[in-house]
């Protein structure tokens, strides 16, 4: 009989659990089912109401029939899941009820504190949920029954002596779990054995009991929830700008993604090309000595040992480069006489702005200057046309050349004034006076006074001549010039150092005259200059009547 009540209690139990430990479990893959979202509490401690009720209710040798009360224990968690667990509970008994032909209740006196418990043991919790925890656990120890004494009794009082005896219990239950340190044990279900002595029999027996308790749960200590685990880390970086010139500086920068904020990144940088530095998230490139080509920037991003506490990226960039610069060269004029200088001008532009120097040099001649401007001297240069070359050169030493010509003329040189030979006067007519300026000749003398007074700075030569077959030729020819020279002064007003007088040995009885503008030569060659002193002038000497 007491095996079979064992039983139905048993399966009882194990009916009224099934739901609880069933209730909140999680799908193994789930992160509640690895524990990532909850902590252990180390210390929970339990204050609850608690009821007790025999199975069968009226079973021979069950002094503890239904009895209500509270129970509180204190859990000790070694680990996530397994405790040990230290209960007490206490409960009171309001009235006694007896078998038989008997059934009526009697009054007792000490029902306040009728039964107290005292066990121990471990607890396996099943902690798959952030809000709910279910758990079972076997406990072992012992139960004390005070005595139960009639109340208005004379004699024969005491119905049920004190007893200790051994009892266990095996069962469950489920927390709710409100905040880290508070929860509510929604209900915990047990199993409860006893070994009390059958009052009737004399013999020890088993009783069966049902314990149902609820209440609340302090929670101490223990880790708190953990956070979530982060993911893994991420780095990317990129340079600015992707294309440069040699000597100009480039920009690096990183951005790391799911930086565990307790630690402190450390950032590292190479380059396969020209120099970098910085230790943080961002760094400079130095390109001053790169030739020009593509290269890679590598940064890399720790905070710890483990391969997701590291992460590395790389960007490219080109050095270029530089462009060379340009020149045109002109010259002004572009067109000199010999021994003229002219202006050579470079205009040259470098693409990346560096600064210029020029140079010239020239096929002949010579080119002076180092700025924009040079000028070429053509003194000793050969005549025809002279090559000019204009070079720029950058402060990287690239250059750029232009050509222009300058063409060198030989000088303008004026002719040489000549001699030019003007009328003849004749001194034919006159026989007896063959020396005198009659008015025929006046006639060519007069012409001749014209062309001098026409050119202030010329001079005149007057050449006397005589025939072969006159006696004293020489002396009549000196005659015949130095009458014309003193008609030309006396009647003409010429100035007479204006005019030179010669004889020249040429057949004929006449006085040839020449212009000597200024600067020409007068050809005096086979001339004999007159001695005027020793000749009389006579210019224009009439015929008697």
């Amino acid at each position: 009989m007491r095996l079979k009540a064992r039983s139905i209690a048993l399966a009882a139990l194990a009916i009224f659990l099934m739901p609880v430990f069933s209730f909140g479990a999680e799908d193994p893959a789930s992160p509640q089912a690895e524990g990532r979202n909850t902590g252990t509490p180390k210390v929970e401690l339990f204050l609850g109401y608690s009821y007790l009720r025999a199975v069968p209710t009226l079973a021979a040798g069950n002094r503890l029939v239904w009895l209500n009360g509270g129970s509180t224990s204190v859990a000790y968690n070694l680990n996530r899941h397994l405790g040990v667990v230290a209960d007490f509970g206490a409960y009171t008994n309001s009235e006694v009820r007896f078998t038989g032909a008997y059934a009526e209740t009697v009054g007792v006196d000490n029902s306040n504190v009728a039964v107290l418990t005292y066990l121990v043991g471990p607890r396996f919790s099943f902690r798959r949920s952030e809000r709910f925890t279910p758990f079972v656990q076997a406990l072992f120890g012992g139960v004390h029954a005070n005595r139960v004494v009639l109340s208005d009794c004379a004699t024969n009082c005491l119905l049920l002596p004190y007893e200790t005896t051994f009892a266990l219990t095996a069962g469950g239950g489920l927390d709710f779990n409100l905040r880290r340190h508070f929860a509510i044990r929604i209900v915990q279900a047990e199993y409860l054995m006893t070994r009390f002595t059958d009052s009737t029999s004399g013999n020890s027996g088993t009783q069966n009991y049902v314990r149902l308790s609820s209440g609340i749960v302090f929670r101490f200590g223990g880790n708190p929830k953990p956070a979530p685990p982060l993911a893994a880390l991420g780095y990317s970086c990129s340079v600015n700008p992707v294309s440069a010139f040699p000597g100009d500086p480039v920009a690096a920068s990183g951005t790391a993604a799911n930086l565990n904020p307790t630690k402190t990144p450390v950032y590292t940088w190479r380059v396969d090309g020209g120099t970098v530095s910085g230790t943080s998230s961002s760094a400079s490139i130095d390109t001053t000595s790169v030739a020009a080509g593509t290269y890679t920037l590598k940064g890399h991003v720790s905070q710890g040992d483990k391969p997701d506490e590291n992460a590395g990226c790389s960007a490219t960039f080109a050095v270029k480069a530089y462009d060379p610069p340009t020149v045109s060269c002109s010259a002004s004029p572009s067109s000199v006489i010999s021994g003229g200088p002219a202006t050579i001008t470079a205009t040259g532009m470098s693409p990346q702005n560096r600064p210029l120097t020029y140079s010239y040099s020239s096929t002949s001649g010579t080119v002076s200057g180092t700025g924009a401007t040079a000028t070429l001297s053509t003194v000793g240069a050969t005549l025809g046309t002279v090559g000019v070359t204009c070079t720029a050169l950058d402060d990287k030493g690239q250059s750029a050349s232009a050509p222009t010509s300058v063409t060198v003329a030989a000088p303008v040189v004026a002719a040489a004034p000549r001699t030019s030979d003007l009328c003849s006067t004749r001194f034919e007519r006159d026989p007896k006076r063959p020396a005198r300026v009659d008015n025929e000749a006046k006639a060519c003398l007069d012409e001749i006074a014209l062309s001098l007074n026409s050119n202030s700075d010329a001079r005149l030569a007057v050449v006397g001549n005589a025939s072969s077959e006159e006696k004293a030729g020489n002396k009549i020819a000196a005659e015949r010039a130095v009458n014309t020279k003193a008609y030309l002064v006396t009647e003409k007003g010429i100035d007479p150092s204006r005019i030179s007088v010669y004889t020249r040995s040429q057949e004929g009885k006449a006085v040839s005259s020449t212009l000597i503008p200024a600067g020409a030569t007068l050809d005096s060659s086979g001339d004999t200059p007159v001695d005027e002193s020793a000749v009389g002038a006579h210019p224009s000497r009439r015929k008697s009547k």
